[in-house]
Parts: structure tokens; sequence; C-alpha cells
């Protein structure tokens, strides 16, 4: 998307009456970004002071309430800072807010390297991944600081740590780890000339059978789909104005300025906008432990504890809610981005959460 953002219209439920709600899916830079440099769109900016002026000029009105919705990683850095942005300016505002903020939510979202890394860490050892000793041994010599090794010892224990994980897959512990390999059937019908990949058929006539090693063998149809000349032309992407579209272009000059938002949270728990937080239980990179570790330093009170969440009779995750509207919840058995894990049962989360539901 070129604006790097999705802006979808929502019928949802309030009061008596169904009205039309704004929802924004903020994809962030996919490296830690804070501030866009050579980025002429303000959506791809993440500058707190660009990237709320680029959205309240395009969707301005107090009318209708939206809602800020992102997706994992660098965006768990712009989504808070956005949020609480447009919190700021909607008060300088005067008496008609800007833009009717109605909340936001994040899944296994980048927040605090000292957090996020620490977290990893206890991940690995819970999981038993690195041994017990080992473990101790970092806890000795790091005393909490992972992230920035205080010490020789310190970066010894997490070199350790690096060659004993270096082979597994860090977004979902039990998935493979492989390079991304594409079948062989989508690798015949790439070096075909001139025929759209989207339409590609094999002898007998049928379909071509995706049939996939590893789950991100599947992100491969994404640059067939954005590459395709027809996809290209029905997306007014004008000739020789960009080259070959990427899932995770890390060459965007971004320039990373902000290194936590837990006080961007915090402040926003103040304000008391509705936030749903959710982990995938098998990431490691941004693990359950770590998030729930920076919430638990608001020392908000709980209001619902600890308890299964269900989806069709089976339990699909645990969850606990606390005082200013703050809902945590893991989604059991996903990955990083837990809705490519367990689509339904995230789209059962966000369904209840979003109608004001217990989960």
């Amino acid at each position: 998307m070129p604006e790097q953002a999705l802006i979808l219209t929502l019928l949802l439920q309030f009061g008596e009456a169904p009205r039309p709600s704004s929802v924004i899916l903020r994809q962030g830079p996919s490296s830690s970004t804070s501030k866009g440099t050579e980025v002429d769109s303000p959506l791809c900016s993440t500058d707190p002071r660009h990237g709320p002026s680029g959205y309240m000029n395009t969707l301005s009105s107090s009318q209708i309430p939206f809602m800020l919705v992102v997706n994992h990683i660098a965006a768990g850095m712009t989504i808070p800072t956005l949020a609480l942005e447009i919190d700021i300016s909607n008060k300088e505002s005067g008496e008609e807010p800007l833009l009717n903020l109605k909340g936001y939510f994040a899944g296994n979202p980048m927040t605090d390297d000292r957090f996020d890394t620490a977290g990893k860490i206890q991940f690995f050892h819970g999981m038993g991944v690195i041994p017990n000793e080992l473990y101790e041994i970092a806890k000795e010599n790091c005393r909490g600081n992972y992230s920035d090794p205080p010490s020789a010892s310190c970066a010894e224990s997490m070199q350790a740590i690096d060659i004993l994980t270096k082979d597994i897959n860090l977004s979902h512990i039990l998935a493979p780890s492989c390079e991304t390999i594409w079948s062989p059937r989508i690798q015949q019908a790439a070096a075909r000339d001139g025929a759209s990949l989207l339409t590609a058929d094999d002898s007998s006539g049928d379909d071509i059978q995706f049939l996939f090693k590893c789950r991100s063998d599947s992100h491969q149809l994404s640059y067939i789909w954005a590459n395709d000349e027809a996809v290209r032309e029905s997306l007014a992407v004008r000739k020789e104005t960009k080259g070959e579209w990427k899932r995770c272009d890390f060459d965007i000059p971004y320039t990373k300025d902000i290194t936590s938002t837990v006080e961007h949270h915090l402040s926003l728990r103040k304000e008391g906008y509705p936030a749903l937080i959710y982990s995938g239980d098998h990431d490691s990179k941004f693990s359950f432990v770590g998030t729930q570790a920076w919430i638990r330093s608001f020392n908000l009170s709980i209001t619902d504890d600890w308890r299964p969440w269900y989806v069709d009779g089976q339990v699909a995750g645990f969850t606990r809610s606390f005082s200013s509207n703050l809902t945590y919840a893991t989604v059991k058995g996903a990955g990083h981005t837990a809705p490519e894990y367990k689509s339904k049962d995230c789209l059962a989360m966000f369904a209840r959460w979003i109608s004001g539901e217990p989960l």
C-alpha cells in the first residue's frame, strides 16, 4: 500500500443504532524506526508531528469515531506515539476534538529494548531452549540488562545464548527454520516467458497447487501478486516510477529516535483509551514475558484476573483486564504475527473486544 495505511469502514453497534467507524491499519517499517526522512507521505513518516497531521488533514471528523489498529514489530513504536500525539492535538484544538480517537490495539509489539530482550531470555529459559545453568549465569552477569551488556561476562553469556538459538525460528519456536524456498512448481511457472504467474496452469490444465515447506514460503505469493503487471496497472502504479515491490523494504531511509514507548502507553492509560495488547505465545522476538513485564510496570489494578478465553469451546489463549480500559491476551499456539497462525481465534478476539464484550 503506497500510503502504508488502510482505512476500513465498519458498522459498530453504539447503543441502539449501528454507526460507521473508521479503522486505521498502520503498518510501520520493518526495522525499528520512528522518524521519517526523505519520505514524502505523512503516513509513511513516523515523526509524531507529521503522522497525526497527515491523518487529520485526510480524516478530520469528530463525528465519526475511529480506532488505530496496529500489527506487530516497529508499529509498536509508531502507534502509541501517534495515538498520544492525536490526544494532545485534540486537547489543543479546543472544545471539539479533531479526531474522535476511540482506542488502539497491538500484537507482539516492539516496545522497549530492555523489556523485550529480557523477556526473550526468560522465554528461552521457560521453554527449555537454554539450560538453567546458562540462564542463572546470564541473570547474575547481566543483572537484568541483557540488551546492553554491562560487562564482558554478560556479553559472553549473551553470545552463548545466541549460538544456542541461531537455528531456531524466532517468530514461532515450534515452526521449522529455513530459507524462503519456492515450491518447484512455482519456480517452473516463474520461468515461463510472458505468462502471468497469477493465472499459471500446469500441463494437465489444473490450477497449480502451491505446497509450502515453510510458512514464509507463502509470502512469496505476495511478490508474485504485487509485481504482476496487471495488478500494478490496476493499482495505478505509474510505469518506471517504482521498481520491484518488496514485502519488507529495509532500505527505507529512517532515523531511529524513539527507543521506548512505555511512557507513551502509560500516558494513554491515564487518559483511559481502550487498548488491547496481545501476544502469540510462541513468539520469542517480542514474547509474552516481556510484554507482560512492561504492562506490570504500570501498577494498574486488575479488574478481571488471569483466565482462559475460548473459541468454539476450546481454549484460544489467556487474558487479563486492568483498570483504565487495558485488556491483555495471549493467543495459544500463535507466533509473532498471531493472525497469520490463528486467524479465526484472532478475529473472535478482536470482534469481542471492539464490541465491548469480555474475551
